[in-house]
């Protein structure tokens, strides 16, 4: 197996999904999801009882093997070291699984969740106590992401004939490299696609940027502050991709991104240069939706439910992201070289996403069409 071809693939489904994710729940607004929490959660699901066929499709994967060793690598490197005190950014990916009590399991499957996905593995009572386990699941996502994501499965979402509850809840929250000074955030105008104007407060900076111009778009890198004590293997930065064209441009770009193998890794800004204008909104989004519904759109009808909610939120000092994704079953399974100087200036429609550079791992995607709405 060819890992790194492996990992590839991953990211070409990321801006799949995203390009359906953000057509489906509410084009032309602000959205947030985490393709790893996603991805986390459907591998737990394809490694348990039951037919992986359409997971594997969609995760463009030939084996459940495929799948864990995609897993394996990301735990040993994303996740590997995630405490903030050695200066590095904050992070962490659990599992958990719920099993109907009154359901015979295969010892392998429990030994695998337990010991390979080191998930919390609990036997309950759904017949009787659905309600509770419901609730007990939305505690156990809420207290592993620091309190952010909240009421996930909704009422009636778990009921007397669910018999598995899949879980990941992912955290993650790190410093720039090089932080914004505070006295210099100012209310200015951004752009909606409506032709009006909103204020809301941008960030700036004179410093040099990793930012590179394209045929149609500019990307900026900002990476996140790394760790000391031997915490090299990490990279973890922060992307924006903001269009020329203030109008449709952002649709488009999504498009390519969706179409275009390669696409992400082939547009990163490799040096720093001399930035003349950098602006960057402040803002706070959230975003929760099913999952499931989305596939169905795709043509992968999956049985289950998968529930996911995320959130983000970036000010002058960093970055604070929650995530987690619930799947509920109920026995179905289913370069062009850069000038001198470039203007960054984010004041109309553009896309970001979170990822750790050295696997290409994507944590966090999103889009952002009117940052004075805050939802965090």
């Amino acid at each position: 197996m060819d890992m790194r071809e492996a990992m590839k693939k991953q990211n070409e489904v990321v801006m799949f999904l995203a390009k359906h994710v953000f057509a489906s729940e509410a084009t032309h607004s602000n959205i947030v999801f985490s393709p790893a929490s996603i991805y986390s959660a459907l591998t737990l699901v394809a490694s348990g009882p039951g037919d992986p066929y359409q997971i594997l499709s969609l995760l463009k994967s030939s084996s459940t093997d495929e799948l864990n060793a995609v897993f394996t690598e990301i735990l040993s490197v994303v996740y590997a070291g995630g405490s903030a005190a050695n200066g590095g950014p904050e992070i962490s990916s659990v599992n958990g699984v719920w099993i109907e009590q009154s359901l015979s399991i295969d010892p392998k499957f429990k030994d695998l969740f337990e010991n390979f996905f080191k998930a919390a593995f609990g036997c309950v009572d759904f017949r009787s106590k659905a309600e509770e386990v419901r609730m007990e699941v939305n505690s156990w996502v809420q207290d592993r992401t620091n309190d952010l994501i909240k009421n996930l499965l909704p009422h009636g979402s778990v009921t007397e004939e669910t018999e598995w509850v899949y879980a990941n809840a992912l955290y993650f929250k790190g410093t720039w490299k090089q932080p914004f000074e505070e006295d210099d955030t100012r209310d200015r105008k951004f752009h909606l696609l409506n032709g009006s104007l909103v204020s809301v407060p941008f960030m700036t900076s004179n410093e040099d940027q990793y930012v590179s111009a394209y045929d149609g778009f500019k990307v900026l890198r900002l990476p996140f502050l790394r760790g000391g004590n031997g915490d090299t293997n990490r990279e973890f930065a922060m992307y924006f991709y903001l269009p020329d064209e203030k109008d449709d441009g952002l649709d488009n770009l999504v498009d390519k991104m969706a179409s275009i193998p390669g696409f992400l890794d082939s547009h990163i800004p490799r040096r720093e240069v001399k930035v003349g204008r950098l602006r960057i909104p402040k803002f706070g989004i959230s975003l929760g939706f099913l999952v499931s519904k989305v596939f169905d759109r795709m043509g992968l009808c999956l049985t289950s439910s998968l529930y996911h909610k995320a959130c983000i939120k970036i000010d002058e000092s960093g970055v604070e992201a929650a995530a987690a994704s619930v799947d509920e079953s109920c026995g179905c399974y289913f370069g062009m070289e850069p000038p001198k100087r470039i203007d960054f200036v984010a004041d109309h429609p553009f896309l970001f996403l979170i990822r750790e550079d050295k696997t290409e791992t994507v944590l966090f995607v999103g889009q952002i069409f009117d940052p004075s709405e805050s939802s965090y």
